[in-house]
Order: structure tokens, then C-alpha cells, then sequence
């Protein structure tokens, strides 16, 4: 039975403004990919990102270029070959393993993560903002045990003090979104270790980070927009600590799971994050993330709307998808 294959854009409001280094936003624009084969429908979704080269009309464009090969059967493997790493690919293979995993009555937890599933802690993102405003957020969320801080200007240093003073019980990740150079990255690690902050994300731009190799790492450093796949990893040894997996790089389920296997040979330290999305995007990376030593999967705690049904959070916990939602 062919398999019958449909595209949506969608979007979300986002609770107030999300704000990095690279811009700010009030909605999620997502694209939803449903591939049904007779009475069994599958649902994947990804986020096109700006920084990626990609776009709303760019990425649905490449899902449909692929409706001839879905309706034959491409299976998740040879999907891999068919298309490169982004968003797109993303969405059309996690649709195949919901798809899958309704067709044979199977969970998709049960084939990549067989033992009981459990809650994650997830961090909780503040948006980048002068010190005295991301000052606020911290204090509105110092109850979280993980918050992630958007960072990657002038005055960070500023920036993580206040927010430091204002959640001195949390766990913080500082996220620079290749923000910093040369100049700066070094005093900038230096006070952040002086300040107890537990990881960095890509504080240099991808490509241009050299330097990470021959300075001092007193807090651990984790390559973001510098990995997409397993192939990326041999290059970053000896530049970053740890690595941060998210669907809408690597291309899908299929090929984060091999990604995060090869990080955890290597040697590296694994983060499962996301883009800012539903909770149709975070349900497979809740599975990739069950023994990940850092959550970011807050994407629907963001938003003003999400999904019915939705993943379940209670406060910073995260809860296993249930079937109705994916997988």
C-alpha cells in the first residue's frame, strides 16, 4: 500500500519574547510532515533555522521533493543517503517512527531505549536581556535546578553575576550562541568558573574556534552549532568537552542516535537540546535524552500555546510521550 504524505506550517506564540544573540522572536514556526499508510498515520516535526541556511518555504519544499520516495517505501536508513542533515530530514523521519511503531504495535522506546523509561530534568531558558532584566528571570525561576542563560555580548560578564546573585541555588548553563572571539573567551571562562556555572555552549563561532585548544577549560565547553552528525565529531577533539544533539541538525531520531553513541565512544559529554518548538518535536528527543548528562527540552515550556495532547511537565520534569502524542 502506497504511503500518503502531507506538509503544514504552523505557528505557535511564544509566552512573551525569546531572545539569543543572533535575534529575538514571538512565535515558533514549525513544520508539521504526516505520512499515513492505510489506517496509520505518523507525525514528525522540525524547525527550520535561519543560521542553517534554512527557511519556512525551503524546508517544506525539500519534504515534498521527497513524495515520490516516501510513497515507495523509503525506509529511515536509505533516508539517510536521500537527504542531507536539517530540518527536513527530521521531520520526515520521525513521522517513519511514529509510523513504524503504530504499524507494528511497538513503541518506539521499546527499539532504542529498552529499559523503563523515566523523568528528565530539564534546563529552563532565559532570554538574553541586560543584567538587570535577566536578573528578574533568574529570580522568577531561582526554584529551577537547571537554568539555561542566553548570553553573547558586550556586558556578559555583567550578565552572568546578576543572574548568578539572583539563582545561587541553580545549576546554570551559559549559552553564547558563537557570541564571544578570541578576545574575550578566555576571561569570560575564567570568571564563569569563578562563578560555579556547570557548562558553556558553543561560545566561539564554528569554525572559528580554534583557540578553545590551546586555552584552559575550567568550565566544560559544548559544541553546538560546530556538530550536526557523527562525522563532525573527530574534528572537535581536543576543542570541546561535550556535545549538544539536536533532532532539527542531525537530521532526524535515526541519525542523532548514532551521533550520541559516537559521542560517548569518543569521550564526549552529551547534551539532548532543541529548537523552540511543541511538544511533537520534543517527544522522540525525550527518548534520546534517558541518559544524557544535560536536558534542554523546555521548547513548550516557552510557548503560550502547545499541542493537545503535549508532553507532560511538572515543573522542571519532563515526562515519557504518551502514544497519542508520538511514538
Amino acid at each position: 500500500m502506497a504511503r500518503v504524505i502531507s506538509v503544514e506550517a504552523e505557528r505557535f506564540p511564544i509566552a512573551g519574547t525569546f531572545t539569543i544573540s543572533r535575534g529575538s522572536k514571538t512565535e515558533a514556526e514549525v513544520i508539521t510532515c504526516t505520512i499515513s499508510e492505510g489506517d496509520y498515520t505518523g507525525r514528525g516535526e522540525c524547525v527550520p533555522y535561519k543560521r542553517y541556511g534554512e527557511t519556512m518555504d525551503g524546508v517544506r519544499a525539500a519534504i515534498e521533493a521527497m513524495r515520490g520516495q516516501i510513497s515507495a517505501g523509503i525506509d529511515r536508513t536509505a533516508l539517510l543517503g536521500a537527504m542531507p542533515a536539517g530540518a527536513a530530514r527530521n521531520a520526515i523521519d520521525c513521522a517513519l517512527w511514529d509510523l513504524e511503531a503504530k504499524i507494528g504495535g511497538k513503541a518506539v522506546a521499546d527499539v532504542v531505549w529498552p529499559a523503563p523509561l523515566h523523568q528528565l530534568e530539564t534546563a529552563y531558558t532565559l532570554s538574553l536581556g541586560e543584567p538587570e532584566a535577566m536578573a528578574a528571570q533568574a529570580r522568577a525561576n531561582a526554584a529551577r535546578p537547571l537554568l539555561k542563560v542566553k548570553i553573547g555580548g558586550d556586558n556578559d560578564i555583567a550578565r552572568i553575576r546578576a543572574v548568578r546573585q539572583a539563582a545561587p541555588d541553580s545549576r546554570i548553563i551559559l549559552d553564547a550562541n558563537e557570541g564571544w572571539n578570541d578576545d574575550t573567551v578566555a576571561a569570560n571562562l575564567a570568571f564563569a568558573a569563578e562563578q560555579g556555572i556547570a557548562l558553556i555552549e558553543q561560545p566561539l563561532p564554528a569554525g572559528h574556534d580554534g583557540i578553545l585548544r590551546h586555552i584552559a577549560h575550567p568550565v566544560p565547553i559544548c559544541a553546538d552549532e560546530s556538530v550536526h552528525e557523527a562525522g563532525d565529531l573527530a574534528a572537535l577533539a581536543g576543542l570541546y568537552d561535550a556535545v549538544n544533539i539536536k533532532l532539527d541538525k542531525s537530521g532526524g531520531l535515526t541519525a542523532a542516535l548514532v551521533l550520541r553513541d559516537r559521542a560517548r565512544e569518543l569521550g564526549f559529554g552529551v547534551m539532548v537540546g532543541c529548537m523552540v518548538g511543541t511538544s511533537l518535536a520534543m517527544a522522540p528527543a525525550v527518548l534520546l535524552a534517558q541518559d544524557a548528562d544535560f536536558v534542554d527540552l523546555d521548547g513548550p515550556l516557552l510557548l503560550a500555546r502547545d499541542r493537545v495532547p503535549g508532553l507532560a511537565y511538572e515543573g522542571s520534569l519532563v515526562s515519557p510521550p504518551d502514544p497519542a502524542l508520538w511514538g
